[in-house]
């Protein structure tokens, strides 16, 4: 395998690692690695796709900001992007913001930049319009481009304005961030425990889940606060000229801004302010986990303007992580959905970053060797106002005698299965397939998910009932339930334990890539399950393939092709497919005859690169003709370009493509170019 290759098999696990952690963090509010983790594997992915540009693709993780909306809530389109920040960490990194800046807008360096620095607030980012002074909706930042309609519940924060003065512009739209007090959040943590509630892990998931309730009412009772800190779309070309001064004229307009933002000079004062604040953090009464510095001057602003994800002229500086130590009362194991074996060490509950930690994930059995952690150890435990902690280090002075080494299960503590182990030894799993109990209970979670099967009314305390009741052994024998079975289930009623069985009746017709999906083959997702139905067509196809064959299809590589080639080997998984099957669980076949004559359209293998705007079509209509005709459409120019259509204000990509010689259309060609297809 060549360098390029290995590089390319990385970009795809940093990008699908990413992705699922957006979902957990955008969409459920339940991230499972710490801001620092997030941020060093998105590190990575940039890096890798700064070093290799042909390793960019518009849908990478570096292109995107945040996560889908919820299908809960109505949807609004943001009318203007609503991006995400790039992140600094050190001094250097903002030096080196600094000097870019100054590169790309040809000014003379020794010219010292101002800058609004202000902090980072630990909450959710909302956009809030108003027309005619009269707040009109509300939205969550979503994917960047369509977020969640919260206008009801953003109309019951206190400090959020309904109406505007009559001195305001027709139409402004006012970005900020939604936050819970530290007080009010200990005060409703303190409600829920004397209620026998869950509690809240920080104050950035309660804010979080107050915004995403349905019933307006019940977030009307949450202690949320509002801090608006910039422009996005207004009517009035006129209204500011710089950051500050939107800042001042948005507290004349009556919007609550963040008192203790400064105008700072050049990158030095960007620094001593972090300093200064960094100090006083634990003193404000909310959570902020850094500072963010904005280019004073908005012709600046425009002038340097964005990457796909974040402006040029803004960064986020990052607090370093929090830090306390702990001790190791036990290491034990869990075993997850696709049967990964997973060490956890249960700790001396210690205070860390605004919240109790008494477990921390170990990861894997490499994981465990570079800490050298054992039971009995004094660690390092940090939490940088993030959900989940980690363990830093060992402090081996203070290792108690007699001590020994973690040793993995060699059966799974749930079914007693031999526990396999790949990776060169770093990744454990059970072998026990759907039939593993913990396997089992997670599966069925996942087999009845939304985007899997979509079967409603299937909760964690209904799977766990069904399971220890006996009543299912597989994801199969859900369509084996009768109704006096789920009637005889604590909590159900007739009406609804006669829905639950409608659902579960109603979800035999499906689609198989839903269908594939819902069987949690291990390292096979939602874009890989569309891609496996559509190059092969049905699910006994599927089930027969080689390795090489899978490894033929774009983007499913080794490791995953090995995975899908192991899981229908399986005799226990066939069962239970051939249960489901037998018991009506049914899709259409997908048509494959298309796909295998895409080398007879006239771009196939083509790579094209769009820039610029377009008069007779937007972009993105403009990507689904080509990818019609077969062509690969990206975000990025390198030498492996074919094409670039060049639009209106055209960027670095044109100049680029200019460079390296690679052929350029115009709109006029490439409508010419599509009437030829």
């Amino acid at each position: 395998m060549t360098p390029l290759e290995n590089y390319k098999r990385r970009h795809q696990q940093l990008s699908l690692q990413i992705e699922q952690h957006n979902l957990r963090y955008y969409r459920d509010d339940m991230p499972t690695i710490s801001d620092y983790d997030y941020d060093q594997l998105m590190s990575e992915l940039i890096h890798l796709e700064r070093d290799f540009p042909e390793l960019q693709t518009h849908d990478s993780p570096s292109q995107r900001v945040g996560s889908a909306p919820l299908d809960a809530f109505e949807q609004i389109q943001h009318r203007q992007a609503m991006l995400s920040l790039s992140n600094g960490f050190t001094d250097q990194d903002i030096l080196d913001f600094d000097a870019r800046l100054h590169k790309q807008l040809e000014l003379d360096d020794q010219r010292v930049f101002q800058y609004v620095a202000e902090p980072k607030l630990d909450g959710l980012a909302v956009s809030i319009m108003y027309e005619n002074s009269e707040l009109v909706y509300a939205a969550t930042r979503g994917d960047g481009k369509t977020g969640e309609d919260i206008t009801q519940n953003v109309k019951t924060i206190a400090n959020v304005p309904l109406l505007l003065p009559a001195q305001a512009p027709e139409q402004i739209e006012v970005r900020g961030e939604i936050f819970m007090p530290h007080a009010g959040f200990e005060a409703l943590n303190a409600s829920r425990r004397a209620n026998d509630k869950k509690i809240f892990v920080n104050p950035r998931n309660a804010a979080a889940g107050s915004l995403r309730q349905l019933d307006s009412r019940i977030t009307a009772r949450r202690p949320l606060d509002l801090f608006i800190y910039s422009l996005g779309v207004v009517s009035d070309p006129g209204f500011s000229n710089s950051q500050i001064d939107a800042l001042k004229k948005l507290g004349d307009l009556g919007f609550p801004i963040c008192p203790i933002h400064e105008l700072v000079d050049g990158a030095q004062g960007c620094i001593d302010y972090y300093q200064s604040l960094s100090l006083k953090r634990d003193e404000l009464g909310y959570e902020i986990d850094g500072i963010v510095y904005k280019l004073n001057r908005m012709d600046w602003q425009q002038s340097a303007g964005f990457i796909a994800k974040a402006p040029r002229w803004a960064i986020a500086h990052k607090f370093p992580a929090q830090e306390k130590t702990s001790k190791v009362l036990a290491i034990e194991v869990q075993v997850g959905r696709t049967g990964a074996i997973t060490p956890v060490a249960r700790l001396d509950p210690v205070f860390v970053g605004g919240v109790t930690v008494s477990n921390v994930t170990l990861h894997n059995k490499s994981e465990i060797q570079r800490l050298g952690v054992r039971v009995g150890d004094t660690v390092v435990v940090r939490r940088a106002g993030d959900v989940i902690p980690q363990i830093v280090s060992v402090d081996l002075s203070q290792r108690p005698t007699k001590t020994s080494e973690f040793e993995f299960p060699l059966v799974c503590p749930e079914c007693g299965s031999e526990v396999v182990v790949s990776g060169e030894g770093i990744i454990s799993r059970c072998s026990g397939g759907l039939v593993c109990g913990a396997q089992l209970r997670e599966g069925i979670k996942h087999f009845v998910s939304r985007k899997a099967m979509d079967i409603d009314g299937v909760g964690d305390k209904i799977v766990q009932a069904l399971v220890v009741q006996g009543l299912i052994s597989s994801v199969a024998d859900l369509y084996a339930l009768q109704y006096q079975e789920v009637l005889a289930l604590e909590g159900f009623a007739e009406k609804s334990a006669a829905n639950l069985i409608d659902n579960i009746e109603r979800s035999k017709a499906t689609s198989l890539p839903r269908l594939l999906f819902a069987l949690g083959i291990p390292q096979v997702g939602e874009t890989t399950a569309e891609q496996l139905a559509t190059h092969f067509g049905t699910l006994e196809a599927i089930s027969m393939l080689s390795q090489e064959k899978l490894e033929a299809v774009p983007d499913i590589g080794p490791i995953v092709a090995m995975s899908i080639v192991q899981f229908f080997q399986d005799q226990n998984n066939i069962k239970v497919i051939k249960t489901l099957l037998d018991r009506g669980v049914q899709y259409p076949a997908i048509d494959v005859s298309k796909l295998e004559s895409q080398d007879t359209l006239p771009l196939f293998s083509k790579t094209v690169v769009l820039t610029g705007g377009l008069e007779s079509m937007t972009r993105s209509q403009a990507k689904q003709k080509l990818q019609a005709l077969g062509a690969k459409v990206t975000g990025s120019v390198s030498k492996n370009t074919d094409m670039v259509v060049v639009g209106t204000d055209a960027g670095s990509k044109a100049k680029k493509a200019e460079s390296l010689g690679i052929k350029m259309l115009d709109e006029e060609a490439l409508l010419e170019l599509l009437s030829e297809g």
